[in-house]
């Protein structure tokens, strides 16, 4: 008897209720700190274009630390090279937890936000590789568009006050934390130089030491906390970009409940419940701050739309990412005969992939790494801001435009007649909202 045909799986259908108070939390930390993360960068624009500028990069350029362990730092550097391996520490937490329990612990639920991230960083730095070459600039920056900012786009959403699905937030999430793992891997591998043989050696054996903590189950900060102070200063010192640090360490947390001890929460949970309210509210913000103070006149923004470089960052955030993104996850859909939700429309694809060219915090530590020459980063930085804009600018209306559709799906998400706590819908068992009475 032949076997009956393969269900296709439904793309962007509700998410299971653990996976979903995960996401939730997330996204609404993430969503406080990109309004955090907006003002910071708005005060750095307004404070960098005023006759006060000097002093703002009077204290940007202030220095501090240990000059004997080689930790003697300005403070645009402690913010971009030690405030942001916070950020990249909960990155890899995100990261790990999507490989144990979310989107991408099967090939099956992986292929979509795989290679919709994949696309979504290739064909931005193909973009700007392509602007580049056809105007005589440099390829340094190939790199700079790749990256989407999770909680600026998030903000974005929270000013428009738009009703979103859950399923496409948590897409979004995903992508943004593929991005942060590719931005990383891009840092490591061709933005290091001078590498210090022995100091990266101690990391790496550092690092091999907080696997066996978690292997052998040892619990307490003051094994953890000191270990990765050290993980940090030797990765800083061997060459490599210290955020590394935060992302290995990330990734080798545990994310998995132990079920044999009755563990209420994994080492990886209870990191991130500490550290992601810190990355969101203080880490990111600061290097907003420090990182956004550029230059806005008519010459530079003259420069951006006629020198290669700055040029290709802006193509490749609002072009590329949208073009990437958005046919990665289609041709990914089709060969895995994937079903869109019925209540969505590929229209809700194409407004997040814009909306996944907001590239601001990644974009502007990969511009800082990229060029040496203030100018050259400068101009870079200036890009980053205008592509950001322009592709939150196209995102906004495209989302608006389809947020009465969006608000009759969030309702029946979040519809609890019976008033236990859990959405009537996880208790219908169906496998994706009720479909929208109007037509679109």
């Amino acid at each position: 008897m032949p076997a009956a045909p393969r269900e296709p799986s439904v793309f962007l259908g509700l998410l299971p209720w653990p996976e979903r108070v995960q996401v939730a939390r997330a996204l609404r930390t993430e969503t406080v700190g990109g309004l955090v993360l907006l003002i910071a960068a708005l005060v750095a624009l307004v404070w960098a274009n005023t006759p006060w500028r000097g002093s703002y990069e009077a204290l940007r350029d202030v220095h501090f630390g240990v000059a004997a362990i080689g930790l003697d730092l300005s403070v645009q550097h402690w913010t971009s090279d030690g405030l942001l391996t916070v950020f990249f520490l909960v990155a890899g937490i995100e990261l790990k937890r999507e490989l144990v329990a979310g989107q991408l612990r099967t090939p099956a639920t992986a292929v979509l936000p795989m290679v919709a991230a994949v696309c979504g960083m290739v064909v931005p730095a193909a973009i700007y590789l392509a602007t580049a070459a056809a105007g005589g600039g440099r390829a340094d920056g190939w790199a700079v568009p790749m990256a989407t900012d999770i909680a600026f786009a998030l903000a974005v959403l929270a000013v428009l006050s738009t009703h979103m699905p859950t399923a496409l937030r948590a897409f979004l999430l995903t992508l943004a934390v593929v991005d942060d793992l590719g931005a990383i891997l891009v840092i490591a591998l061709f933005f290091t130089s001078r590498l210090n043989p022995t100091a990266l050696g101690g990391a790496v054996g550092g690092l091999v030491v907080f696997y066996l903590l978690q292997r052998f189950r040892v619990r307490g900060w003051w094994w953890y906390v000191p270990l990765a102070v050290v993980i940090w200063a030797l990765m800083y010192n061997g060459g490599v970009h210290a955020t590394v640090a935060g992302v290995a360490m990330g990734l080798i947390l545990r994310c998995a409940r132990d079920q044999s001890t009755g563990e209420d929460a994994s080492p990886g949970e209870r990191t991130e419940h500490l550290l992601r309210p810190v990355s969101a509210g203080v880490a990111v913000p600061l290097f907003a701050l420090f990182a956004a103070g550029v230059s806005i006149s008519v010459p530079v923004l003259g420069q951006v739309f006629t020198r290669p470089e700055p040029l290709g960052v802006v193509l490749g955030l609002v072009v590329g990412k949208a073009v990437g993104i958005f046919a990665g996850t289609y041709l990914a859909a089709r060969y895995t005969r994937a079903r869109l939700n019925p209540d969505l429309a590929w229209a809700d694809v194409f407004a997040l992939a814009v909306l996944a060219g907001i590239g601001f915090t990644v974009a502007l530590l990969i511009g800082e790494v990229s060029f040496a020459d203030p100018a050259y980063t400068e101009r870079i930085k200036a890009a980053v801001l205008l592509g950001s804009l322009l592709a939150a600018g196209m995102a906004a209306l495209l989302v608006k435009r389809r947020n009465s559709i969006y608000r009759r799906l969030w309702e029946a998400e979040h519809l609890d007649e019976d008033a236990d706590g859990i959405p009537d819908i996880y208790q219908r068992g169906t496998g994706c909202p009720r479909r929208a009475r109007r037509r679109r």
